[in-house]
């Protein structure tokens, strides 16, 4: 039997420590009960240099323990490799839509499919908000948010 050749996907939104740290972590969660873990790579990152090397926002850190969902997480920017190495690059709004196709368009070999996390999403509600001037509450939607388009996502993908 010839060996499945892992997917790959990178959420990113523009600071790497509140969207796209939780979508990466929701998704590791839904392979890992699914049992496709050893099938996918699943990573995050950042459009913007502002908080390469931090932790994910404490408030993020704080809904996914309340969801039991584990996160270990760095911030790093997205690199021009990763759009030749990843399959997917899901982001969460127009802007994070912007900078990463004017990235791409700079890369020969770019075979990531660019799009918004959210037009996975059934309610069709394509943005994905960063809670980072929220509060808790804004974090919690996020996650539920994240929860129903990366199911959505693993559905189509897998």
């Amino acid at each position: 039997m010839a060996e499945q050749v892992p997917k790959s996907v990178l959420f990113v939104c523009l600071g790497n420590i509140c969207p796209s740290p939780i979508a990466e972590a929701v998704l590791r969660k839904l392979v890992t009960e699914q049992k496709l873990s050893d099938h996918w790579r699943i990573e995050s990152a950042a459009t913007s240099t502002y908080e390469i090397g931090n932790p994910p926002d404490y408030r993020g850190q704080s809904c996914m323990k309340n969801h039991d969902i584990p996160m270990n997480h760095t911030a790093q920017q997205v690199t021009k490799e990763n759009f030749a190495t990843f399959d997917y690059i899901l982001c969460m709004d127009e802007c994070n839509l912007r900078d990463l196709n004017r990235k791409s368009n700079q890369i020969k070999n770019c075979k990531a499919k660019i799009e918004l996390l959210g037009s996975y999403d059934p309610q069709n509600q394509l943005i994905i908000e960063d809670p980072y001037y929220g509060n808790e509450s804004d974090f919690e939607t996020v996650y539920q948010h994240c929860v129903s388009c990366c199911r959505a996502f693993l559905e189509k993908a897998c």
